[in-house]
């Protein structure tokens, strides 16, 4: 059904939407910059977290003007679960140059081995570094860092169930921004003695490229609502279309693809039976789809994965 659809009867390019609603860098992201370059002396390993579903486009490049360079980086693609695992060989041969280490991860699953191989990991790239002032300490300090709602507060809690058997040592959302400062050394294992310092997720300024910011607004990297989920929705819409993936035509119970996001909201608005009513100008009432509903719908099943695991860079590989 799906498959006999032409290119053609979609969009070949996404509506530009204005820039500064892609702009969001609240003033805790600069505190927490600078709080990190202070921070730097004290720290032996950064660790760079990341959203697989967007490993090229979605980083923060300041981090390697700011942050790293001077000591060794690994980067830990989290949320590995959600995206097809062919892909995996393609991103490290496209990021192998960038980085010492690439680790992927999904914090969910106690036996993933991304996690499990963190700390070794970073424990040799210390040992054959330059520590500078900390070359006698006998505990190693990792700094984690990272855009927002990554899975930076999971990676942690995820560490420290494993090695010290502890709960939760920071807050963990499915919105960004939770973590608002950079915090006091948590402890993270004893055996090597390790601590990290969580930091706040952090955006550039601005987002030059808008494809760019709505692959971040998809991965809920940016508050929905600074943005809209409609927009997103729209935007997820063209992606999927554009890369033949019709997977949303069955599980919304469509009878074709369609590029038309308002038709396709209306749709899942009967399917879910998201209606509210509205007085008209005669006092009477009449039903209207909640598109708003809707979208919320369609983009909860793709960051679910209920529409298939998809990486949102694939046209880069």
């Amino acid at each position: 059904m799906a498959q006999n659809v032409t290119k053609d009867k979609f969009r070949s390019v996404f509506k530009t939407i204005d820039k500064d609603v892609l702009r969001w860098f609240p003033g805790h992201m600069g505190k927490g910059l600078k709080q990190m370059q202070h921070k730097l002396r004290s720290v032996d390993c950064i660790v760079e977290v990341h959203d697989a579903r967007i490993p090229f486009s979605g980083r923060n490049d300041d981090f390697k003007r700011t942050i790293s360079g001077i000591k060794p980086h690994v980067l830990v693609l989290n949320k590995v679960d959600l995206i097809d695992r062919k892909f995996i060989p393609y991103i490290v041969e496209r990021l192998k140059g960038d980085y010492e280490r690439i680790l992927f991860t999904n914090c969910k699953n106690q036996h993933c081995q991304g996690v499990k191989k963190l700390f070794p990991l970073a424990q040799e790239l210390i040992r054959d570094s330059n520590r500078f002032n900390r070359q006698e300490a006998e505990d190693y300090n990792l700094m984690i860092i990272g855009v927002p709602n990554v899975g930076k507060s999971s990676l942690i809690n995820a560490l420290r169930a494993r090695y010290l058997h502890k709960g939760k040592a920071t807050a963990v959302g499915a919105n960004p921004g939770i973590t608002r400062s950079v915090l006091e050394r948590i402890k993270m294992c004893d055996n090597p003695l390790f601590y990290m310092l969580d930091t706040p997720g952090i955006l550039t300024p601005n987002i030059v490229d808008i494809e760019t910011g709505l692959k971040l607004a998809v991965c809920a990297t940016i508050q929905d609502h600074l943005v809209g989920e409609t927009v997103i929705a729209d935007y997820l819409l063209f992606w999927l279309n554009k890369h033949n993936h019709f997977e949303y035509v069955d599980y919304f119970k469509m009878s074709q693809p369609c590029d038309n996001v308002l038709e396709v909201l209306a749709h899942i608005c009967k399917v879910y039976n998201k209606f509210f009513k509205v007085r008209t100008p005669l006092n009477d009432y009449v039903f209207r789809p909640n598109l708003d509903a809707a979208a919320h719908i369609f983009l909860k099943a793709f960051r679910d994965v209920s529409l298939g695991r998809f990486m949102l860079d694939e046209e880069m590989v």
